[in-house]
């Protein structure tokens, strides 16, 4: 019996680094595993702690993961009622966005947030390709940076062909396990790549037809960088949706509103809509809590509620 750290996920096999060295082992899984008894489409993540049972030359077998320190997961994009590990046992997350090329989706920032912050994971944002930004693009930049940065989550801007924040993204990974993702096309496989030119992740360009990234990256995989730390990079997210998340859950994972809540009325109860005596509403009128974080934040309400019970879970 072994312990190892799962550094690459394939949908069946895995690939599973044993502590004090070794050679990377093929492993399967053996036993069902879920999530708070939620089914999984992939029951092992990358960043996991592992026991492996040796089966025969290069290859074990996974029987056990060891308790994990947190985890990012999403609604599966093909299997609405389970849950895709994306990463587990990292030190913090940077999502990669930007704001043209392809054009930034609206609340996308918001919806990854409720994956990091429920497990109180450090988020940086990260807006890549200000090389192609014009003047709104520009305003729209430091409109977003400053909504974000009164919150507490640290905004970079890079660029690659202007070598523009490429020190301060590599200092911002220095000796962390961290979890790297963002939209297609967004220019993540070529950020990570000028930092860390060993790595060569595969790069794509933007549809001409469609204006959205293509996937270059296909499983995630966790990296080991030359001056310290390791990166887990991931395929290019495309849409988010929360089938696992109730109203409660989304509304205490905006940090700002949380901490508002204790002014509301009905306490940590309040969704903050039509609630007589809610402080975070008055923020919002006030320009105290930002409009575009509160419209979002509507609209992920929405869109969860519509969402029948009976489509949201089934028995297991």
């Amino acid at each position: 019996m072994q312990i190892g750290t799962v550094i690459k996920s394939t949908g069946s096999w895995y690939s599973v680094r044993p502590d004090g060295g070794g050679e990377v082992l093929q492993c399967r899984i053996v036993g069902k595993f879920r999530l708070n008894d939620v089914p999984l489409t992939n029951p092992v993540a990358v960043g996991d702690r592992v026991e492996i049972h040796p089966e025969q030359p290069g290859q074990a077998l996974i029987k056990k993961i060891l308790p994990r320190r947190n985890f990012v997961a999403r609604q599966s994009p093909r299997r609405k009622h389970d849950l895709h590990l994306l990463a587990a046992n990292i030190d913090q997350a940077v999502l990669i966005v930007t704001v043209v090329h392809p054009n930034i989706k609206p609340g996308f920032i918001d919806r990854f947030l409720l994956m990091t912050e429920p497990h109180e994971i450090p988020l940086t944002i990260v807006f890549n390709k200000g090389d192609l930004y014009e003047e709104a693009d520009v305003a729209m930049f430091f409109t977003m940076k400053a909504v974000y940065e009164k919150i507490g989550y640290p905004v970079l801007a890079t660029s690659v062909p202007e070598h523009k924040g490429l020190e301060a993204f590599l200092d911002l990974l220095k000796d962390k396990i961290t979890l790297i993702s963002g939209q297609s096309g967004v220019g993540k496989s070529s950020l990570v790549n000028a930092i860390q030119p060993q790595l060569d992740l595969r790069t794509g360009e933007i549809s001409d037809y469609s204006g959205k990234g293509q996937h270059t990256t296909t499983f995630a995989e966790m990296h080991e960088l030359d001056f310290g730390g390791s990166l887990i990079d991931t395929p290019g997210i495309k849409m988010l949706a929360f089938n696992d998340k109730d109203p409660q859950n989304i509304a205490h994972s905006y940090r700002e509103f949380f901490v508002l809540s204790d002014d509301c009325r009905f306490g940590a109860n309040c969704l903050h809509r039509n609630e007589p005596g809610c402080a975070v509403r008055a923020a919002v009128a006030a320009g105290e809590v930002s409009e575009l974080r509160y419209a979002n934040y509507l609209g992920i309400l929405e869109e969860v509620e519509d969402q029948n019970y009976w489509e949201r879970w089934k028995e297991f």
